[in-house]
């Protein structure tokens, strides 16, 4: 990360705390859309089907599921893999420009590939696979067995890797509907939605929409949530535009100049988060949330963790049992913090489980 050189306003990590919150609208709910939300936070992460609601329960008023997943079903919203090569819920308009704009990053992960892909012809396998989804969407498994038999001597998993790095393959539904998900099927952006994919953007509007999203943030922390790297041209392009502070470290930090900066003692309600937030992965550097003590305490190998929010940081983890909302801190909550958890805790119930019995229980503080 790039030091600050000259003087420059610094914002401590309660201020980048309660500004990041304030753009990824946890602070107060917004009145959006869930179309609107999801195009605002530039896509929600969504390795597994619930999280992206549960991502919008904490931070749209009046949220239901079905808000989301009619708008999957009607095509307003697809799933694709774009940053980090993971599973993300986009609009269709940021489906066809974002998964453009890091297919560098897809390139790179094509070729650690390489190997199994001997003596395929790249250009040849993406029309292929093109075909064969466009006829009718396929499941991984169906289209890697079909390139296999174009490429009997090419490795089966890296086939099916390089068709979907060539290609924006989007999951059709019903698989992310809420409560009627099937088997992941794939097909093109292009054919699903009925419309060309765009031309690679420049990413200078995607710079300026990140840091609305998650800013003030370094280039660095673009680049993490992103995938991408050398956007630090980009970044020095746009500097006249921005505006500039510094964190603790003397990092330098970019900004939109008119975007808000609540003051550091602004409250901020406890949230419920589903795993693998983007608020938890969107910087290199995430002290803003995740304290330094509680750094990788929200997953265990492969397993992620659901967790909570309290005066804004990262402070336990929740899950779902039989009849419960059960509730696991870091360290001792008072009272009042208490109350404000399970009168949260029912608020995100009632929205997701109406009717359905849930209480809000606390267990034993969550180990290491």
């Amino acid at each position: 990360m790039t030091k600050t050189t000259a003087t420059a306003p610094v914002l401590g990590t309660r201020a980048l705390n309660r500004a990041t919150l304030d753009r990824q609208l946890l602070l107060r709910r917004s009145p959006l859309s869930a179309t609107a939300a999801v195009e605002h936070l530039l896509g929600l992460q969504a390795q597994n089907v619930k999280p992206p609601y549960y991502a919008l329960a904490a931070r749209v008023d009046g949220f239901r599921p079905e808000q989301l997943s009619s708008a999957m079903d009607a095509r307003e919203v697809v799933r694709i893999v774009t940053m980090r090569s993971t599973i993300h819920t986009h609009t269709a308009e940021d489906t066809l420009t974002l998964r453009p704009l890091v297919q560098a990053a897809r390139d790179r992960e094509l070729g650690q590939f390489r190997k199994g892909l001997t003596g395929v012809d790249l250009e040849r396998l993406a029309a292929v696979s093109r075909e064969l989804v466009e006829t009718e969407p396929r499941t991984m498994k169906e289209l890697r067995e079909a390139l296999l038999a174009e490429w009997p001597d090419a490795d089966p998993f890296a086939l099916s890797i390089a068709a979907r790095c060539t290609l924006p393959l989007v999951q059709v539904t019903p698989r992310g509907l809420w409560g009627r998900s099937g088997q992941v099927a794939l097909t093109t952006a292009e054919h699903w939605l009925g419309r060309p994919a765009e031309p690679a953007p420049a990413p200078d509007a995607t710079v300026l929409r990140y840091l609305a999203a998650f800013g003030p943030a370094s280039v660095k922390d673009m680049q993490t949530w992103a995938g991408l790297t050398r956007l630090r041209e980009v970044f020095e392009r746009l500097r006249r535009r921005l505006t500039t502070f510094s964190d603790e470290n003397g990092v330098e930090l970019f900004d939109l100049p008119d975007a808000s900066r609540p003051d550091a003692d602004t409250p901020a309600p406890p949230r419920f988060l589903p795993e693998f937030d983007n608020l938890l992965l969107s910087h290199a550097d995430r002290s803003r949330v995740v304290p330094a003590d509680l750094k990788g305490r929200t997953w265990q190998g492969n397993q992620a963790y659901c967790t909570l929010l309290v005066d804004g940081f990262l402070s336990g983890l929740w899950k779902l049992e039989a009849g419960a909302l059960v509730v696991e801190p870091f360290g001792r909550f008072t009272k009042a913090q208490r109350d404000e958890v399970t009168a949260e805790g029912e608020r995100m119930l009632a929205a997701m489980h109406d009717g359905e019995g849930y209480d809000v229980r606390f267990g034993p503080v969550a180990r290491s």
